[in-house]
């Protein structure tokens, strides 16, 4: 473990040092009192039950061989009150199979009576030490996360508060907004927010993915159909602004809406009123529009891929999401809320980090943002073999500095090229943590052909 003694130490730690041999016990204390740490000490266990309960010591040293209660006997007391305190055990009559034994029962080591290899003493004092502080560090961040989960998304960040106060402002307005940011920034929780918040909180909240609908079916999805209106139209379907009527429709993607598409759109807009496909009737609605794109807006213009009237129609309020690698500070709160949601749901018991984790994490550029985070976290979750998320549980191209890392190689005659096309679109999107849009960016395609690609070559999203 990655430890910095004197940072640790400036809160000093208390130990309870248990034994009958009032000689040992002293040497011991001022041993421990010369490397900084507030000591205390019990001639036997029923005394050291007496002191834990008072003073809550943060590691207990304790002797094996002692009258009435032995120290195996205390250390299974002191775990079932407490399972994370650090107890070391020591003694002058130690066999295998009491040590095997101590650490069965939960010893954080077993030592030789008397302690002459101090520095291996301060090694094991030192581990236990930092994992007391990265405990108090994850417990307060379970906490603030906790606290924060209500709003819909995590951030203590300079630019999330920014980001709160605006959400916490447009939303008692009933005004068109749209979110930009990169795919994984959270943009469909901004908008969930934003509903949550306002007048509409108990409608529908409707949300349309225009990327991921195909071209031929997306204005049946938007404005709904009546039976016979086209081959396959079976029966009549709602669209999105009628089943979100008094709600809020978010229409995710916007960029991707085919262009033809779009002026109809913007007409239902302005006329408040919508038409079945192969209807007659035309029904008013009262929908609050949110829209998101991971264009950049002036650009998607400029390319014939957004009508700038349409633009202007829904951009009333802008909302500007920051990538994750621009808010840096908020990974260590949005990690530990995506252990606890994760604990819940596979029933772990995973506490945190180590210091070596946070830094590899806090390294990376996550170019899929927050989503390819939680996905990461995910996985670290399930796979990992301890209390705590290490370095090594974390995945290979994080170690190694990230995907640019990981390259591709086909040997010429090996495989097909459609096969190597399906297999650099599945690499592509594992070094993009699943994220579409950027491993969109990555291949030079727009998001539209990796989700034709997909559906084609039949890969799991």
């Amino acid at each position: 473990m990655r430890y910095d003694f004197e940072t640790v130490t400036a809160r000093k730690k208390k130990i309870l040092i248990v034994d009958d041999d009032a000689g040992i016990r002293e040497s011991l204390e001022i041993l421990l009192n010369s490397w900084g740490f507030e000591v205390m000490q019990a001639p036997d266990a029923m005394k050291a039950t007496e002191l834990v309960e008072k003073y809550d010591p943060d590691i207990v040293i304790t002797d094996v061989v002692m009258p009435e209660i032995s120290g195996l006997e205390l250390l299974r007391t002191l775990k079932a009150g407490n399972p994370h305190r650090p107890v070391l055990l020591f003694t002058a009559q130690g066999s295998i199979d009491m040590a095997v034994e101590a650490m069965k029962q939960g010893a954080r080591d077993f030592l030789t009576k008397p302690i002459t290899d101090l520095p291996k003493l301060k090694a094991l004092l030192d581990d236990a030490e930092e994992e007391i502080e990265m405990r108090r560090k994850s417990k307060r961040l379970a906490a603030k996360a906790e606290g924060e989960a209500g709003f819909g998304f995590i951030g203590d960040s300079k630019p999330m508060r920014e980001i709160f106060d605006m959400i916490g402002n447009v939303a008692r307005r009933d005004v068109s907004v749209m979110i930009t940011g990169e795919s994984g920034t959270g943009k469909e929780m901004v908008a969930r927010s934003i509903h949550r918040l306002s007048r509409r909180e108990n409608k529908p909240f409707i949300p349309l993915n225009a990327a991921a609908i195909p071209e031929t079916l997306i204005e049946s999805e938007l404005f709904g159909h009546e039976r016979g209106a086209f081959t396959g139209a079976v029966g009549m379907r709602q669209g999105c602004f009628e089943q979100a009527n008094a709600g809020t429709l978010f229409l995710d993607e916007i960029a991707e809406m085919p262009v033809s598409l779009q002026p109809k759109l913007l007409r239902v807009l302005s006329d408040g009123r919508v038409r079945r496909l192969g209807g007659n009737h035309e029904f008013e609605f009262d929908v609050r529009i949110i829209a998101a794109t991971n264009r950049e807006p002036e650009k998607a213009i400029e390319e014939g891929k957004l009508r700038e009237d349409l633009f202007y129609r829904l951009n009333v309020v802008p909302i500007a999401l920051p990538p994750l690698r621009d808010r840096k500070d908020d990974i260590p709160l949005l990690v530990q809320f995506f252990i606890s949601e994760f604990n819940r749901k596979h029933q772990l018991t995973i506490e945190g980090l180590t210091g070596d984790a946070s830094d590899l994490l806090q390294k990376y550029t996550w170019p899929g943002n927050v989503r390819e985070l939680r996905n990461v976290i995910e996985r670290t979750v399930v796979l990992a073999k301890g209390d705590w998320i290490d370095a090594w549980s974390l995945p290979p191209y994080l170690r190694n500095g990230g995907p640019s890392g990981d390259k591709l190689v086909f040997p010429i005659g090996a495989t097909t090229i459609a096969d190597a096309e399906r297999e650099l679109i599945v690499k592509t999107l594992e070094r993009a943590g699943g994220n579409k849009a950027e491993a969109a960016r990555q291949l030079g395609v727009d998001v539209k052909t990796i989700y034709n690609k997909l559906r084609a070559y039949n890969i799991e999203s």
